[in-house]
């Protein structure tokens, strides 16, 4: 991982970044799930989604935005790194960032298909809790399967 690396809180001058960041890694996201035709831009999902809703913080160097998070008490809701820099420890940090914050209880839930954001789930303690069928937040035209994954503070964070 990067020692330069820091986290901090979102900015409205990161809007661009994570844009872009998003944008980018969601399409290999939805692309692992073969959901690839669902895909929209942040600009088009952010507000029905409700990303400001959580605190989000991004993951910064010295190139600038790597990534971003946004989470509340028990939801880690959204995770994204760009792809160029993915398996450099961006996203582990952020994952790691939020369940050092939270109160006792993370839950997050992850595409089935998108086997890299399971294993790093996974390799954090998360435990899959159940499988859910249903429609794709913020694109329900089309049908999608996710893994229900908890942490409790006291599991192993990695």
């Amino acid at each position: 991982m990067d020692s330069n690396l820091h986290v901090r809180a979102y900015r409205a001058d990161d809007w661009s970044a994570l844009c872009r960041i998003h944008d980018a890694a969601r399409k290999h996201e939805l692309d692992a799930a073969g959901l690839g035709a669902a895909y929209l831009t942040l600009e088009q999902t952010s507000a029905n989604e409700g990303l400001f809703d959580y605190t989000v913080l991004v993951a910064e160097d010295e190139d600038g935005v790597q990534g971003f998070v946004a989470y509340n008490d028990d939801e880690l809701a959204w995770l994204y790194v760009r792809p160029d820099r993915y398996r450099r420890g961006i996203g582990r940090r952020l994952a790691q960032e939020v369940m050092y914050r939270s109160r006792g209880a993370m839950a997050v839930e992850v595409l089935v298909g998108n086997e890299a954001a399971l294993g790093l789930y996974l390799n954090l303690g998360f435990k899959i809790v159940e499988r859910v069928e249903g429609r794709l937040p913020g694109n329900e035209a089309f049908k999608a399967s996710v893994f229900v994954l908890e942490w409790k503070r006291g599991d192993r964070v990695s």
